[in-house]
């Protein structure tokens, strides 16, 4: 199961260079999802570099491992603890609006001593600095006389677009986690079923063995044959 929990997570290992491990320098940032193999009695925690006055949100999801919980928190850049959760399957977390620094983002496995858990987490980043590109991108060829068509149809037109295409991506995303948590429960249930299957099999056919041996003994002549 081990071997079959870390194959998924190289299947499924997706480049974010908005998210740093450890004291790694601040990124670029921006939108992205990672899935990696915590194990058991660890904790892992990531950094989420945002400006001031932005949204950053977070979800996360344990789609591999014994009883598919984990620890949870959220971490300011001062230090200051936004969301603690304990024993959690998934989780939906908003910071709005951000403070300029990194955010630290914990996972936390340590209850467990046995199991390794396979986790999945996307961050959302949406920058107030991004409309105010599109502004001046606007007003920069934008003509003096009037247009048939008004730029600000445009501008909302394409923004309408941009988020709901990003709101889609998130949603597919969100989906291939669910699927590989289903298939991770399927193919545990499949073990289980084979494993209890063959112990049957094998009880079977000992108290086969024994009753044979059991109505043979039935059977026997053992009084002493006279010459």
């Amino acid at each position: 199961m081990m071997a079959a929990s870390a194959a998924l997570a190289w299947a499924l290992w997706l480049l974010l260079p908005s998210v740093g491990v450890g004291g790694a320098g601040p990124p670029p940032i921006q939108d992205g999802e990672f899935t990696f193999l915590l194990p058991a009695g660890r904790k892992q925690c990531f950094y989420q570099s945002a400006p001031a006055n932005a949204s950053l949100e977070t979800e996360y999801q344990v789609i591999g491992g014994a009883g598919l919980d984990v620890d949870f928190t959220l971490e300011s850049p001062q230090g200051v603890l936004l969301v603690s959760e304990s024993r959690k399957a998934d989780g939906v977390h908003t910071v709005e609006p951000t403070e300029a620094g990194d955010y630290k983002l914990c996972f936390d496995n340590s209850f467990s001593t046995i199991s390794e858990k396979l986790v999945f987490f996307e961050l959302i980043f949406d920058s107030l600095q991004d409309d105010e590109e599109v502004e001046g991108w606007a007003e920069a060829v934008e003509p003096e006389e009037m247009l048939d068509v008004k730029m600000e149809d445009i501008k909302e037109s394409i923004e309408t677009m941009r988020i709901r295409l990003e709101r889609s991506i998130q949603t597919l995303t969100l989906l291939r986690a669910f699927e590989a948590r289903d298939r991770n429960l399927q193919e545990g249930n499949l073990e289980r079923v084979n494993f209890w299957s063959a112990v049957n099999v094998a009880v079977l056919l000992l108290v086969a063995v024994l009753q044979v041996c059991t109505l043979k003994r039935f059977f026997q002549d053992k009084r002493p044959v006279p010459t």
